[in-house]
């Protein structure tokens, strides 16, 4: 049977009024690109569904280009109205615009607990890790509590000039939900799987991170 796997997005267009923010659209285009090369069946959807707004994409990379050719990257179902135990895994694709409404949205949690829940895979990279912020299970404990776990670093959030500008910083808050933060250098790789809870640090986790959950999924 094909496995199926919801790739979800930020609706949040606004960097604490420094600039436009959203996804990173690397972050969601090369898992994509991973899951589809696996066979696997990808959905995308957003907080508040129709059109994602982008943060950094690049012109120059194909992939992202493909991915943002289809409909699908578009015209994206809202979390609410997404079924998450109809998923194999959830990808939470980062981007700052994560920062605001992915912690509070209880459809983004309500799906990772639902994928989790019926023995799926829970995977965030860089800002998606916010989703993981409040995601209790339906025993009222932290998914990540306890749990090992990759995240966009206090160190890199400074590097990129904006750790006074966003709500949190997110390693703190996921330490502070029990979470074992593992950090590597500032913009290096880092992809950590505790179960069947996956995490990537950065944009550079990203496609890596997915092949975890393809290995995860095997």
């Amino acid at each position: 049977m094909t496995k199926r796997i919801l790739i979800a997005l930020t609706s949040h267009d606004d960097l604490g009024g420094v600039r436009r923010t959203g996804y990173y659209v690397s972050e969601a285009a090369h898992p994509w690109e991973v899951f589809r090369a696996a066979g696997f069946e990808v959905d995308v959807a957003s907080v508040r569904g129709g059109e994602p707004p982008q943060d950094g994409h690049d012109p120059s990379d194909e992939v992202q280009n493909a991915f943002l050719a289809t409909e699908a990257a578009h015209d994206t179902a809202r979390l609410a109205d997404v079924d998450g135990s109809a998923y194999d895994a959830v990808f939470y694709a980062g981007g700052h615009g994560t920062m605001w409404d992915f912690p509070a949205d209880p459809d983004v949690a309500r799906v990772g607990r639902e994928v989790h829940e019926r023995g799926g895979v829970v995977a965030a990279v860089c800002h998606g890790p916010s989703a993981l912020v409040n995601l209790t299970l339906s025993d009222g404990t932290h998914l990540v509590d306890g749990k090992r776990v990759a995240a966009f670093t206090n160190s890199e959030e400074k590097a990129a000039g904006v750790d006074a500008v966003v709500p949190f910083l997110l390693a703190d808050a996921l330490t502070e939900r029990g979470a074992r933060h593992e950090g590597a250098p500032d913009w290096q790789a880092q992809v950590v799987v505790d179960g069947r809870l996956a995490t990537g640090q950065n944009p550079a986790s990203a496609a890596p991170l997915a092949e975890r959950v393809v290995e995860l999924l095997a």
